[in-house]
């Protein structure tokens, strides 16, 4: 009897906690997920982690542009979630130093090594500093150009055109993807691994990075024991991670070994002016950033994938998403024609010497600037789909936030940037339309928007130096596109993001394709 009523007791007292516990706990509003005694908000997120950045959104609008998410008990897991633009700048820009990417940042991304997305202090400042001279140079921005036109003319448009001719199927994202994968690891390594042809080639590297990329994003919701467990074990995504890190290591020790036997006998890939960033890298001026080794193999294998993550996963999310606007909204394609027609093809015709060179070699740059409404348009793509959805910092000091939440030191807090775009307190109550023309000015010149409320290209110290690289790269396949060919979307598709740390989609991008008559 006295181990039947204790029993009894300890059910009844059990109870009283859980219903004093949703007392306490109750929901701000019906969309957010309940806290579970133990198991935090985690079983809400995976029931809609087929959904997770409108789930994330939904949430984000009924509380003020934060949320503090609770994780189960002993995961840290905790992280407060904000798209509340004084936030992001307090974090980015005016309270930079109180808030670098930390160990917990760099144990989610160990695939990257020390490379510039982890690095922190004065490692991150020389690679920053080294990243920006060598890219800033003139030699390697025509290199950039004359690499994407290439392709552009080689690659992209013989595979469109056979495709048109064949009337198949091609999906978008696979071909950008492909593009993107070429022309940034001609630029990070100066050789061309040939992923975007007609015969559209398996590239293990490419397949790799692709794997690497959904555990990690996993891995965000995971508590660190399950998938350090998985990785010793051999279990599920960090399986995946497992061969990934062995093929990039793999390959990228390959093209190492090539380039510094190429650079010690003086045989340069010639189609690379020696102006790839690895061999400018290899050449590094050691005086100028001492904590940089270019004869460690592990820091030049760094400096590879930081870069192919940075080129090939953003633009080519970013492209995808745009056509896939553009072709969901004609009028918008109408007005991007006249404007190229206006600005770039009009004075062809007057130059008799530029009307017979090929599209692509009829305009630079400077001439792409001119497209107001298609820089805008990217833009607006690039706010309702962020290459990179979400990003995450952590304070070394304890902090009170602008919008009066308290963070303690060595906490998480997670900017959603899916979501950021869509907040109609931010962006309005048209939020979630693409509109071109909010970027353009009565004046017809393009907007600035703050970098803290449009976040694509990160704000602060670590904005992106590949900007300018990433848009003109865009443009330039946009321009080719529009003009010469047509595209319809293949029905009974389901678009939606897959959950990634890149903004892919989940089921790619399948459309047909006709020729345009230029007349």
């Amino acid at each position: 009897m006295a181990l039947i009523s204790l029993f009894e007791i300890s059910i009844a007292f059990f109870c009283f906690l859980l219903f004093r516990y949703f007392l306490i706990n109750k929901k701000p509003h019906r969309l957010c997920p309940t806290n579970w005694p133990f198991l935090g908000m985690i079983p809400g997120l995976l029931v809609e982690i087929h959904r997770v950045y409108d789930f994330i959104t939904e949430i984000l609008e009924v509380t003020n542009l934060t949320y503090p998410c609770i994780g189960p008990c002993f995961a840290n897991l905790d992280m407060l979630v904000t798209v509340d633009p004084a936030n992001i700048h307090h974090i980015m820009s005016s309270n930079f130093a109180n808030y670098p990417k930390g160990p917990e940042f760099k144990k989610l991304f160990d695939i990257l090594g020390d490379g510039i997305f982890n690095a922190d202090s004065e490692l991150w400042k020389d690679l920053r500093k080294s990243a920006q001279s060598m890219m800033m140079n003139p030699e390697f921005q025509k290199f950039s150009l004359a690499t994407s036109s290439n392709k552009l003319e080689k690659g992209l448009v013989p595979l469109l055109d056979h495709v048109a001719k064949e009337k198949l199927v091609v999906d978008l994202q696979d071909m950008f993807q492909r593009f993107t994968f070429d022309t940034t690891f001609v630029l990070a390594t100066g050789y061309d691994p040939g992923c975007l042809s007609v015969e559209m080639p398996e590239v293990e590297f490419a397949r790799a990075l692709d794997d690497a990329e959904e555990a990690i994003f996993f891995r965000h919701i995971k508590p660190e024991i399950l998938w350090r467990l998985q990785g010793l074990l051999g279990l599920g995504d960090e399986k995946k991670m497992t061969k990934a890190r062995a093929t990039l290591d793999r390959v990228c020790s390959k093209y190492i070994a090539t380039k510094r036997d190429e650079v010690s006998r003086g045989t340069n890939n010639v189609d690379s002016h020696s102006k790839d960033l690895l061999t400018s890298y290899m050449n590094l001026d050691t005086t100028k950033y001492k904590l940089l080794n270019p004869s460690d193999e592990r820091f030049l294998r760094d400096t590879i994938l930081t870069f192919m993550l940075a080129g090939r996963d953003t633009t080519g999310s970013g492209l995808t998403w745009f056509f896939w606007l553009l072709i969901k909204t004609p009028e918008v394609i109408a007005k991007i024609r006249q404007e190229i027609n206006t600005n770039l093809f009009q004075r062809s015709k007057v130059n008799t010497d530029a009307s017979d060179k090929n599209d692509s070699e009829s305009f630079n740059p400077q001439e792409l600037k001119k497209l107001v409404y298609l820089h805008g348009a990217i833009c607006e793509a690039l706010r309702l789909y962020p290459p990179v959805p979400f990003q995450h910092k952590s304070p070394t000091k304890p902090d009170v936030l602008p919008s009066g939440h308290k963070v303690d030191a060595n906490s998480k807090i997670l900017f959603c940037l899916y979501s950021l775009g869509r907040m109609k307190s931010v962006w309005g109550e048209d939020a979630l339309e693409f509109k071109p023309e909010r970027w353009i000015s009565e004046s017809g010149n393009s907007v600035h928007e703050p970098s803290y409320k449009f976040l694509s290209f990160n704000a602060g110290p670590r904005t992106c130096l590949g900007k300018e690289v990433a848009m003109m790269q865009m443009k330039s396949v946009a321009v080719k596109i529009i003009q010469n060919y047509e595209m319809k979307i293949v029905e009974g598709q389901q678009i939606e993001p897959a959950p990634s740390v890149i903004l892919h989609m989940k089921h790619g991008l399948k459309v047909t394709v006709t020729k345009r008559c230029l007349v």
